[in-house]
């Protein structure tokens, strides 16, 4: 087949002046975004205080002082993120703080028996749009948005909360796809309580 070279140079001036005006997209945003977890601190531990449980969330002035709480708190740890000092604290509801600025409380946390649990903390981040794949947990996860909007789509529905604040996970088990569902980027921290003998994370299917 011979191309008439004037009509190529015709047609490619029409695609660069769609291309400018915004006509054209190579591929749509969302799937060019990604959803970033990053394991911030974790400890396994042999059993898990009295329940129902919850999360106590505090702040300190330094992580050496967050640290030295969580040295002495069989199911807390501490960590640094987004330039704070942070202190997790697994515990009965309305326990007394442990000296730091009490930032939320979130529970209850999704009754749990294993062998041995695994205490994590995630942090989330992601451009509006970004979303995980559909998986599972041997046990709960909870939130704390620091910034932007997050969704949680599981088999019963979508619960979402902005920056300030916090939800519980679901049962262990569960179906879920986690989202980055503002008009600016997420900061969320991610508590997690889970059956440190099965795999974290597992692929799964939302109906």
């Amino acid at each position: 087949m011979r191309w008439n070279r004037a009509a190529v140079r015709s047609a490619l001036g029409l695609a660069l002046s769609l291309g400018a005006a915004g006509w054209l997209v190579a591929a749509p945003v969302a799937a060019q975004q990604a959803f970033v977890i990053k394991p911030v601190t974790e400890k396994t531990v042999a059993q898990l205080p009295a329940g129902p449980l919850y999360w106590q969330v505090e702040t300190f002035p330094t992580l050496a002082q967050a640290q030295a709480q969580a040295a002495v708190g069989p199911a807390a740890l501490a960590a640094d993120i987004a330039g704070k000092a942070w202190l997790f604290t697994l515990g009965a509801k309305g326990a007394a703080g442990h000296g730091g600025s009490t930032i939320a409380e979130i529970g209850p946390v999704a009754p749990l028996v294993a062998p041995a649990y695994l205490l994590r903390i995630n942090n989330a981040s992601g451009p509006a749009g970004a979303r995980t794949a559909t998986h599972t947990h041997p046990g709960s996860e909870a939130f704390y948005v620091l910034a932007g909007a997050l969704s949680q789509r599981t088999p019963g529905g979508v619960s979402r909360v902005e920056a300030g604040q916090s939800m519980p996970g679901h049962e262990p088990g569960t179906p879920m796809e986690i989202s980055s569902s503002g008009t600016t980027d997420l900061n969320a921290l991610v508590m997690f309580v889970v059956d440190a003998s099965k795999p974290f994370s597992s692929p799964a299917k939302l109906d």
